[in-house]
């Protein structure tokens, strides 16, 4: 399992992956799954998967062969996001049509992916792609899309996140987000993969990975969880409902 995070705000974008992959207890490793396409100047494309290690890295590795061919699937040449979120599917669907019924004798072949980033022209966008190699796009009432483990992390952002967020804030909810996460499941763990990425740049230079032991990591989590604590204790108790 794995936990996958995009939120789109009118600055910009806030995209975010651990690096968990698990086959078992004793089969535990940290694998890479956030994926750059870029152009300086031109286009930032962000790919972020879940789901089954093979297949996902199938997908990915054919979208990085077709860059530079001139050819449909070749997301250099194309011009929206709109235009990268369909070829994924498109690879997604061929990738499990090829190997999913040899797959499912060992287990699930299905993947998923966050297709998320800004190509000159357009605004910044972010697309959700099922096993089905079917889409969702994120919009200001959909703020943010997740994929992978996807439930403990969603309360603190349906509570803060709104269109208003900063995306410095955004990013401090997204990483409360990892961390709620990782104390409820033990199938998604670090080190965590972010980008924020400011619309109209074009650029990836705040993308950073943070490791368990990272100051500022530690400090957030810490300073979070005593937040909490004192919070909890101000709080009325209950009254004597006993009649």
């Amino acid at each position: 399992m794995t936990y996958c995070l995009g939120i789109l705000l009118p600055q910009g974008l806030v995209l975010a992956s651990d690096s968990r992959s698990n086959a078992g207890v004793d089969q535990v490793a940290r694998v890479r799954k956030f994926d750059l396409f870029t152009l300086p100047g031109n286009r930032v494309i962000a790919i972020l998967s879940a789901g089954n290690l093979a297949t996902t890295q199938s997908v990915i590795s054919e979208l990085r062969a077709a860059v530079g061919s001139g050819k449909p699937d070749d997301l250099n040449a194309i011009h929206s996001l709109f235009e990268a979120a369909r070829i994924v599917g498109d690879t997604l669907r061929a990738t499990i049509a090829r190997d999913g019924a040899s797959v499912q004798h060992f287990g699930d072949p299905n993947g998923s992916f966050l297709v998320g980033g800004q190509i000159a022209g357009e605004a910044c966008r972010l697309f959700q792609i099922y096993s089905a190699g079917n889409f969702i796009e994120a919009s200001p009432r959909s703020m943010f899309l997740q994929i992978g483990e996807t439930k403990y992390g969603k309360p603190i952002l349906d509570r803060s996140l709104t269109t208003d967020t900063p995306l410095d804030e955004a990013a401090k909810l997204a990483l409360l987000s990892f961390d709620a996460t990782m104390r409820s499941n033990l199938s998604v763990g670090m080190p965590i993969d972010m980008l924020r990425y400011e619309a109209g740049s074009f650029s990836t230079a705040n993308m950073t990975m943070l490791t368990e032991d990272d100051p500022y990591w530690s400090s957030l989590r810490h300073a979070y969880s005593q937040g909490l604590n004192q919070l909890v204790r101000s709080l009325p108790t209950p009254p004597d409902w006993r009649r």
